[in-house]
């Protein structure tokens, strides 16, 4: 004869879990993680391709900049001279007697067109006896300097080659404003590329195991090499 069951276990609650959800709750987190997924996707996508030549051009750079001492160049240094007119040479005269300030157009334009260095509105220094200008770019350098009195122009430019331009974009070197504005724009594109990049994998991991073990070991690397092999 089967044992009937105590008063205690006749008193206490068959069910402690809670009621499950309705079908209409349970479709509506369905439709929620949709969304989000939908959206995550969305951006992480878009900031790839936003980014996608920079962080190749900065990771390619930054393997040449890790070994920029194994990467010899030979740099190229042409040596020029020449005479301004004598407009412009008197533009040069009506010019100031000391402190920064652009070359009048005259001889800016006769500094690009004779000497192959772009002037444009760079300042220069200017005193009584001479006006000299410095015109640095990433990989390379160029100056002139014009004689107030004879209107001569000495000027030198360096070439460093290709791989140290690419150095030079990478870290913004004598780049410009442009490219300044460019680098944050691929910084904002790559930190939401990781972060969406995060909340998937986030979204994902149930189905693939190693996932947080290989976000631990990418984030241990870096934190162990700074604490045990990195000396300062």
């Amino acid at each position: 004869m089967a044992s009937q069951p105590s008063a205690e276990a006749q008193t206490t609650p068959r069910a402690t879990r809670p009621a499950p959800a309705s079908p209409a709750a349970r479709g509506k987190r369905g439709t929620l993680r949709q969304f989000w997924l939908k959206q995550l996707y969305a951006w992480h996508w878009i900031s790839a391709a936003v980014s996608l030549a920079g962080i190749l051009v900065f990771s390619i750079t930054g393997i040449t900049l890790n070994h920029a001492s194994s990467i010899s160049a030979e740099p190229e240094v042409r040596i020029a001279t020449g005479q301004l007119s004598p407009a412009a040479l008197a533009a040069l005269a009506k010019g100031a007697d000391g402190g920064l300030a652009p070359l009048p157009a005259p001889v800016a334009r006769q500094i690009d067109a004779e000497i192959g260095i772009i002037a444009g509105q760079r300042e220069a220094e200017w005193s009584a006896d001479e006006v000299y200008l410095a015109v640095p770019g990433p990989g390379r350098d160029a100056w002139a300097s014009i004689d107030r009195a004879t209107g001569r122009i000495e000027a030198e430019l360096t070439d460093r080659g290709t791989v140290s331009f690419l150095n030079d974009l990478h870290k913004g070197r004598n780049t410009g404003a442009a490219w300044f504005w460019f680098i944050d724009v691929l910084a904002v594109a790559a930190i939401i590329f990781t972060i969406t990049g995060l909340l998937l994998l986030q979204l994902h991991a149930r189905k693939r195991p190693t996932t947080w073990p290989l976000v631990g070991i990418g984030t241990a690397v870096p934190v162990i090499v700074i604490l045990f092999f990195m000396h300062v």
